[in-house]
């Protein structure tokens, strides 16, 4: 898929990110979010190879993020999503006029690291700060899938999101991802020693090549908490 090849690149740019000296960078007011987001998912694999927003499910979860400074943030959630497919217009020819359909819920627990692009708080405007900021994130894991053939297995996310402060302590944003996953079976929801998805040209794919992607669209609502320094300090 080709859009496999934004995993090597989104690593780079993520790898260049953290050479970016952030010494000077002081901490924001709050060190910890939580919160939760709702949206949209679904699926990219052999029975969809192009087309984003194909057969969208509904997606959700909580989310709770660590705030070492304006730039940088690790958030960790768990998030459910339903997800789906159907070969039959997939843009492919499958071997004997062969086709499938499969429905997914799937549950997955993972962390990330978020860059923002500018110093993100609602005060501190001497340092140069702003109430906005696109960021971008990547990160790792774990994916299980509910079925006759369950699923569980490793991902990792790649993404890009905007979120602005609605007031103080509170956050509002909107986040885009991909999830790559490490098997190609995400897709086969039966046991079967038949024709499936899991392998349907017979021919074996690299540790990269030919595995399953989905995708989550979500908004998010946050509540920051933990003051990093007592406001009467140096009374």
């Amino acid at each position: 898929m080709k859009i496999e090849r934004s995993v090597v690149v989104s690593l780079f740019v993520m790898s260049l990110f953290i050479m970016i000296p952030t010494a000077d960078i002081r901490a924001q007011e709050y060190k910890y979010e939580i919160g939760g987001a709702a949206g949209t998912s679904f699926y990219m694999g052999d029975a969809n190879k192009t087309q984003f927003y194909l057969h969208p499910g509904l997606s959700g979860g909580f989310l709770f993020r660590y705030n070492p400074n304006f730039l940088w943030s690790i958030k960790t959630g768990i998030f459910i999503a339903n997800v789906s497919g159907k070969s039959d217009d997939s843009g492919n020819a499958f071997p004997y006029a062969q086709q499938a359909s499969f429905q997914r819920t799937l549950v997955e627990l993972g962390t990330q690291v978020e860059f923002n692009f500018f110093p993100y708080s609602d005060k501190y405007a001497y340092l140069g700060t702003r109430p906005y900021t696109p960021y971008l994130f990547t990160g790792a894991g774990v994916t299980y899938a509910e079925g006759n053939k369950k699923f569980i297995g490793a991902n990792i996310p790649i993404g890009m999101g905007f979120k602005y402060k609605l007031k103080n302590r509170m956050n509002i944003g909107i986040e885009f991802s991909m999830r790559k996953l490490f098997g190609d079976d995400f897709d086969v929801t039966e046991k079967t020693t038949g024709w499936n998805l899991d392998n349907p040209f017979s021919i074996e794919g690299s540790f990269l090549k030919n595995k399953d992607w989905y995708s989550f669209t979500m908004i998010f609502l946050t509540w920051e908490f933990s003051m990093r320094e007592d406001p009467c300090h140096g009374n």
